[in-house]
């Protein structure tokens, strides 16, 4: 609920301040007064577009504070500004501050908190509905029927939207496999080549390294074979040096235990030898490992090459060949194992697309049903203002399943026929001024208790009309504020302004070229002093005061 409205330098205006209550209020003046400031202003809090021409001549800032009740928590508007980390402290209002500049920046805050234009909007939106006889946004826009039925049937369309993600979610899953494998059966003659190739080739991780290291071994013992060999000659035979070692340990074995130096010359001996035979079994194993065997070197060769030419031939490194054949292969598998994968997807798409058609067709019974109250409801309204010939509907079509979405599969629409025997059409095609604005007001008291905004403006919505449908449009309008809404009539009827539980008044004045407007509260005097004025002009006489007295009395 609007509990508060601080405006400053806003066209005429130049500074206002103004406290709401709950129920309806009004607002009256005289034409030009700028009442359509006081809405351009709130509306400019509510995040509607900043247009540099509202700046006060002069001034080089607007401001606009407006002041809400805070949300229950829990709420739709609690949550989005918990989302958007907008603090709210129990007990204190929800402010809302608009500056605009005369260049055209503007700045907007959510208590106090800086945010974009697009934030406030979608906040505003919870806040406060205006309707007006040209109003292309709300109830006569299509683009939000189906919103309004759903709130009026208090659908929750939660469960057609995600049945819907589930369903679109496995016709992607199905496309992406019927391209990889169409893809793969592109590929399938050079899938086959390149699997038989390297399964025969059959490379192991690393082999590479392993090849290479045993060829330069044995290109090492190539080299080295003359050498290794005439070294090896001094270990063999009876005349080597470690035959001879051996030989000479036998006789001074015999010997040592004469002198106790032969006996240190025996243990050095024996650690020679032992030396030597670990030197003889080093030389034998390098010997090997560096065998210079041909037909070997030519095998460990041809082998390494391949090994190398098959990782170029891939674009990959000889130690990814493994897993490159375990990929193809795959891919190769996919193409055979194809139809089997793509029954399974084909049979999620089946079942989603069933739950899905089973939530959607369940809604779209609810919303026929929902369709069937709201008429009627609209259809009680009509009459009292006096659109007795003339006829709602409200349109539930079922759409062509390409157009099937996450709201549902229903066109919804608001028709009316204004004369017996006309065809049903949209309300902004049909209906003229005056019948327009007062179906909008009767299909607003029939949506009213279904949620919406607490705060309702109503832009000259009588606009049009006077005598006994001005008075079931007052009637009407006070019904609505008896719901629990609280709402604001900018009007020019006298029956209208008489239902006011709070009349305010647009005045403007000129001292020399400053010319401002102004509004003030009326108290019971100047509530019938005004709605004199409006009903006799501008002389008021006692027989209008006791017109509005009486308007005043049937109001209460």
């Amino acid at each position: 609920m609007l509990t508060a409205l601080s405006i400053a330098n806003i066209v005429l205006i130049e500074r206002l301040d103004l406290d709401f209550e709950a129920g309806l209020g009004v607002l009256t003046g005289e034409t030009g007064a700028g009442k359509s400031i006081l809405l351009d202003a709130l509306g400019l809090a509510l995040g509607m577009r900043a247009d540099s021409a509202l700046v006060r001549q002069g001034s080089d800032k607007a401001q606009v504070t407006a002041s809400f009740a805070a949300p229950a928590p829990g709420t739709p508007l609690a949550v989005l500004l918990a989302d958007n980390d907008i603090a709210l402290e129990a007990g204190e209002p929800l402010l809302i501050r608009r500056t605009l500049k005369a260049d055209g920046g503007s700045r907007a805050f959510l208590n106090d908190q800086p945010c974009s234009a697009a934030l406030l909007r979608e906040v505003g939106g919870h806040l406060v509905e205006i309707h007006g006889q040209h109003d292309d946004r709300g109830l006569l826009a299509p683009a939000g029927h189906r919103a309004l039925l759903d709130a009026y049937a208090r659908a929750d369309t939660g469960a057609v939207a995600a049945a819907h993600a589930a369903w679109r979610a496995a016709e992607d899953k199905l496309a992406v496999a019927h391209a990889a494998i169409s893809e793969a059966e592109r590929d399938r003659e050079w899938l086959d080549h390149c699997v038989a190739e390297l399964q025969a080739l059959a490379p192991q991780p690393g082999e590479e390294a392993e090849l290479a290291e045993a060829r330069a071994a044995m290109q090492k013992g190539e080299r080295l074979a003359g050498d290794m060999g005439a070294i090896m000659e001094a270990f063999e035979g009876s005349d080597s040096g470690p035959a001879q070692l051996r030989a000479a340990a036998r006789r001074l074995d015999r010997l040592a235990g004469d002198h106790p130096l032969l006996a240190e010359a025996l243990a050095g001996l024996d650690r020679a030898i032992i030396e030597a035979d670990e030197a003889e079994t080093k030389l034998h194993e390098a010997a090997r490992a560096m065998e210079y065997d041909p037909e070997r070197l030519e095998a460990t060769e041809t082998r390494l090459f391949e090994l190398r030419a098959m990782a170029r031939k891939h674009n990959v490194q000889p130690d990814e060949l493994a897993e490159l054949t375990g990929t193809l292969a795959a891919r190769l598998d996919a193409i055979e194992g194809g139809s089997a994968g793509l029954a399974m997807l084909e049979a999620a798409v089946a079942e989603t697309a069933a739950a899905y058609t089973h939530a959607a067709t369940a809604l779209s019974d609810q919303r026929a049903k929902a369709a069937i109250r709201l008429d009627a409801a609209v259809a009680g309204e009509l009459m009292p203002l006096k659109l007795d010939a003339a006829r709602f509907r409200t349109l539930v079509e079922r759409l062509p399943a390409d157009r099937w979405g996450p709201e549902g599969m229903d066109r919804i629409e608001f028709l009316i026929s204004t004369n017996p025997g006309a065809p049903f059409a949209p309300l902004a095609k049909i209906a003229s001024g005056g019948e327009l604005s007062r179906f909008i007001l009767a299909l607003k008291v029939a949506l009213a208790e279904e949620g919406g905004a607490d705060t309702i403006v109503f832009d000259e919505i009588d606009r049009g009309v006077g005598g006994a449908v001005a008075s079931a449009i007052g009637e009407r309008l006070a019904r609505l504020a008896d719901a629990g809404k609280q709402l604001l009539a900018v009007t020019h009827s006298p029956q209208v302004a008489a239902k006011g539980a709070v009349h305010f008044v647009i005045a403007k004045s000129s001292e020399g070229v400053v010319t401002r407007t102004t509004v003030r509260m009326l108290n019971d005097a100047g509530r019938r002093e005004e709605i004199a004025r409006m009903l006799s002009g501008a002389e008021v006489t006692e027989e209008a005061r006791a017109q509005a007295e009486r308007l005043l009395e049937v109001a209460t």
